[in-house]
């Protein structure tokens, strides 16, 4: 075994806390990764608090990870130790089903092993996460890191990333499209990152009016403010596709009238309850409401290449690991622009 620390959670109530705990030796197939930068995905606080239930404890959070490679096993073909490396929200899944075999390793029917608060695919062995020293795993499910962009701002591609770009690339958005995106956070801001470089004209709508100075900042072409009546009504039937970031409450027949015939409106955010949803808000110009998690790891890559070779990264707040309860409770308040990173060198 290799003696690991990081910061840990013991249960529901306690504080994030030093904690030394064993990796498995890398096996033929493994990398193991010195972990330079993690990403603080607002999921973490809600697993660490236990509030989507089915919390495992003692809990090592983070799935935003990037480092650099130590030690690879004798039949690993594809990393070489010194490169560097990432590690998104799964470590393992069945490899046979369909998804798996279709490259959808996110949506894998015997479940994807999650890289924290989850379970090997023994379902008895259970994973750490990010906010930790080093890990280990199987070269399939390890990504390359292009060394052309700034590390710690790239860690949160592995998440709010591919949460974003997967659905813009399967609804296939691109130029001539009118894009909504919902929310202007950590997820939010990417969206408008990649819509736009997919050449959309691209809409951010915003309860919060003080979003606008940065949605244009970001390049956003339109702002709309929404609880303003007025500026809502005259987007009515406009978009083509929305991506809805948020994860509150929120009404999600509003968005659907602001969509198009034959529009889309994609769900990627995760509020606390369900939303009713009238039929009448998609029979009537047939609309489709979706939902997409994640991405694959074929398709991860390819969004780790292709913000290498545009410069997209994310924008974020680099903080030692030592001022992650603080960071817990800015990012409730929304107070983050827009990604808290971990230096790992703090711990």
């Amino acid at each position: 075994m290799i003696s690991a620390k990081g910061y840990a959670a013991q249960d529901p109530k306690s504080l994030l806390a030093p904690f030394n705990f064993n990796r498995r030796k890398p096996g033929a197939h493994d990398v193991q990764i010195e972990i330079l930068y993690c990403g603080v995905c607002h999921s973490d606080l809600h697993q660490v608090r236990d509030e989507w239930g089915g919390s495992i404890y003692p809990m090592v959070p983070g799935h935003e990870i990037v480092g650099k490679i130590t030690h690879v096993g004798n039949a690993v073909a594809r990393f070489k130790v010194g490169e560097l490396a990432g590690v998104g929200c799964f470590v393992d899944s069945c490899r046979v089903c369909e998804s798996c075999k279709a490259g959808n390793e996110q949506y894998c029917d015997a479940g994807m092993a999650g890289t924290y608060n989850g379970y090997e695919m023994d379902k008895k062995t259970p994973t750490y996460g990010g906010y930790s020293n080093c890990i280990v795993v199987d070269e399939n499910y390890v990504l390359h890191i292009s060394e052309k962009l700034p590390l710690q701002a790239v860690a949160p591609l592995l998440c709010a990333g591919i949460t974003t770009y997967s659905p813009l690339r399967h609804w296939k958005v691109g130029a001539g499209q009118k894009v909504a995106v919902v929310g202007l956070g950590g997820l939010g801001h990417m969206a408008v990152k990649f819509a736009l470089s997919f050449g959309a004209e691209v809409t951010v709508l915003s309860s919060s009016a003080s979003k606008e100075a940065d949605a244009r900042k970001l390049g956003a072409h339109h702002f709309v403010n929404t609880r303003d009546k007025a500026a809502s009504k005259a987007v009515r039937k406009k978009f083509d596709f929305i991506l809805d970031t948020v994860s509150a409450q929120h009404d999600l027949n509003f968005y659907l009238d602001l969509l198009r015939t034959d529009g889309t409106m994609v769900m990627v955010g995760i509020p606390p309850e369900a939303e009713p949803v009238e039929a009448f808000s998609l029979i009537g110009k047939r609309k489709t409401l979706a939902g997409s998690m994640i991405g694959g790891i074929r398709e991860t890559q390819e969004m780790l290449d292709y913000c290498a070779e545009n410069n997209i990264v994310s924008d974020i707040e680099l903080i030692p690991i030592q001022q992650i309860e603080q960071a817990y409770e800015r990012m409730v308040k929304g107070d983050v622009r827009y990604r808290f990173v971990i230096d790992m060198s703090t711990l």
